[in-house]
């Protein structure tokens, strides 16, 4: 590797042992990552309930970062344990990585110091993933979280999907979060891959959106003493999946309803299961119309009309039908959630 006319960056290091890389993060930086591999990396706990944040936009489609700072008014209310920036609600495949970062220096400013910011580095290649997320730990990410790269689909062995993570893992001055994402992915991350994967020190917890919750089941049983934590991707599953062992959410609703999903989480922490159970049967419609139905653009109307600022998606993302738009007002009204004033 050529050294001239590069500057050389030292990142935090991140509880690994004596182990250093040197990579290039963009034409003109090398990162120096060292680590301890003998110390524990399980630093950040993401026990609780997490928002996975939509990227707000203006009318023509840049970023709307004063509406995303009302936004956080109402967040800043909510008793989460901190925010996903970047994520799939966050509609990162539309926007630039100069973007993507940005958004994420952004909201680090916004928020308390005690809150965790976790951000979604994925990129379709090893390379630009590992770049991407030191990039935004720089900016003050507190761990990435990862979706696996499916565009060749076909390629995307066992063997492969391991080599991609373990040498982000190795190169990420964050510990790292697995995005198990089957719907968008075509691919569902296997028990087995996991279960390897949870063996690395830097490689702390996954975000499952599967919903398959005898498989949860299983990665955190094999897991369990890998420090490996396991957190729900819906409020769907949310309260299962933390019957059989998860220990939070990832949740897109909570940027609706943040305070009722919190109570999902707080209720079965004090065994209050009916209550739990009463909440959670509440929640699956409008949860369904804004995730698995309607996806992202049900996402930011329902916000509009809660009262949060949701605005338009980018392109080739489109609005919601009228019939549409009535069908998830509906599904939050029948419910008893109406706009807070």
């Amino acid at each position: 590797m050529l050294f001239l006319k590069h500057m050389v960056f030292t990142i935090p290091t991140c509880g690994r042992n004596v182990l250093t890389r040197h990579l290039v993060c963009n034409k003109s930086v090398i990162y120096h990552v060292e680590r301890n591999v003998s110390s524990s990396v399980t630093s950040v706990d993401l026990s609780g309930i997490f928002p996975p944040i939509p990227t707000p936009f203006n009318e023509d489609e840049s970023i709307a970062y004063d509406k995303l700072e009302v936004n956080f008014k109402q967040w800043d209310k909510v008793p989460f344990q901190g925010y996903v920036v970047q994520g799939s609600n966050g509609e990162y495949p539309f926007l630039s990585n100069s973007e993507r970062i940005e958004m994420v220096k952004f909201v680090r400013q916004l928020i308390p110091s005690n809150k965790l910011l976790i951000a979604g580095s994925s990129s379709e290649s090893t390379r630009m993933t590992i770049e991407l997320t030191n990039e935004m730990a720089s900016v003050g990410a507190n761990a990435v979280m990862v979706i696996n790269p499916s565009y060749f689909k076909s390629n995307m062995t066992n063997p492969a999907l391991i080599k991609h993570y373990e040498d982000l893992a190795d190169n990420s001055c964050v510990p790292v979060i697995i995005y198990n994402m089957p719907a968008n992915t075509g691919i569902d991350l296997n028990v087995d891959l996991l279960t390897k994967l949870s063996q690395h020190p830097n490689i702390i917890g996954m975000k499952d959106s599967g919903g398959d919750i005898t498989k949860i089941a299983r990665v955190v049983a094999r897991t369990k003493n890998n420090n490996f934590q396991v957190v729900a991707g819906s409020t769907g599953f949310l309260l299962p999946a933390l019957l059989v062992g998860c220990v939070g959410g990832i949740n897109g609703l909570a940027n609706i309803l943040g305070d009722e999903v919190c109570n999902i989480y707080k209720l079965f922490k004090e065994s209050k299961l009916q209550e739990a159970v009463t909440l959670h049967q509440k929640l699956v419609e409008p949860n369904a119309k804004v995730t698995r139905e309607l996806g992202v653009p049900a996402m930011k109307a329902a916000m509009d009309f809660m009262g949060l600022y949701g605005g338009p998606c980018r392109r080739p993302l489109m609005p919601l039908t009228e019939v549409e738009l009535k069908s998830v007002i509906q599904a939050f009204t029948s419910n008893g959630f109406q706009p807070k004033l």
